[in-house]
């Protein structure tokens, strides 16, 4: 049977930077992968402001040419926390998506945004079922925390390694694209960004954690688990 994964972050880039390789990976076997981002509503950030919704449009079209589902709730950022109404939101996911594995972004972040995604996802990602009030629901029997780089998350221990390599241009263009389009920029893989370069490092030195040229690291909620992709 197709395996699905659930990969849940804060923000549109926070998938396509922190395991972009992985979900590649993923649909390469032919698993279903759907992404879901709590911030849908980006009018209050000045880097696109007039074209919120052209940045929703492009992330969902890049997620679809690689072969998965993105989503996007409604709230701004700085515009949640971690309370009942938010985490029955993303329990109505996972109980509508019913994902094997999850990935969200770790707890400790100097982003809040990240914090709250992280304690919200949870939350809704171990106990969906008394969230929406119902007998029972689906609960992912693999639950990852992935790194969203040394500008954002803090103390991160990983137990868990992929390896990206055969992915890594893909996983490159697809950042890349996300990365030119908030700059007003066209795209051009010669030339990388902050953004770029942040990740190219980040996986090099995952890569050389495990073995391989490039990889993403996680870390297992429940101790032992390991990742089939």
């Amino acid at each position: 049977m197709t395996r699905t994964i659930l990969a849940i972050g804060a923000h549109y880039d926070d998938c396509p930077f922190g395991i972009p390789g992985t979900l590649l990976r993923a649909v390469k076997k032919h698993q279903r992968v759907v992404i879901l981002n709590l911030i849908g509503d980006y009018t209050n950030w000045p880097p696109v402001r007039g074209r919120a919704q052209e940045l929703l449009e492009l992330s969902k079209q890049l997620a679809a040419e690689r072969g998965m589902e993105m989503r996007f709730l409604n709230w701004k950022s700085m515009g949640f926390e971690p309370t009942l109404e938010t985490k029955r939101a993303v329990s109505e996911v996972v109980a509508d998506v019913k994902p094997d594995t999850a990935f969200m972004l770790w707890p400790r972040d100097r982003h809040p945004d990240h914090e709250a995604a992280s304690a919200i996802c949870h939350a809704a990602l171990h106990q969906p079922a008394r969230l929406l009030g119902l007998d029972e629901a689906h609960v992912p029997s693999r639950i990852f925390w992935y790194d969203n780089g040394p500008g954002h998350t803090l103390g991160f221990e990983p137990d868990t390694y992929v390896d990206v390599t055969a992915e890594w241009d893909e996983a490159r263009a697809w950042l890349g694209r996300l990365m030119a389009f908030v700059r007003r920029d066209d795209y051009d893989p010669t030339k990388p960004d902050a953004a770029l370069e942040t990740k190219t490092v980040l996986s090099r030195y995952r890569g050389l954690a495990c073995g391989v040229r490039y990889a993403e690291a996680l870390k297992s909620l429940r101790p032992g688990t390991t990742l089939e992709l």
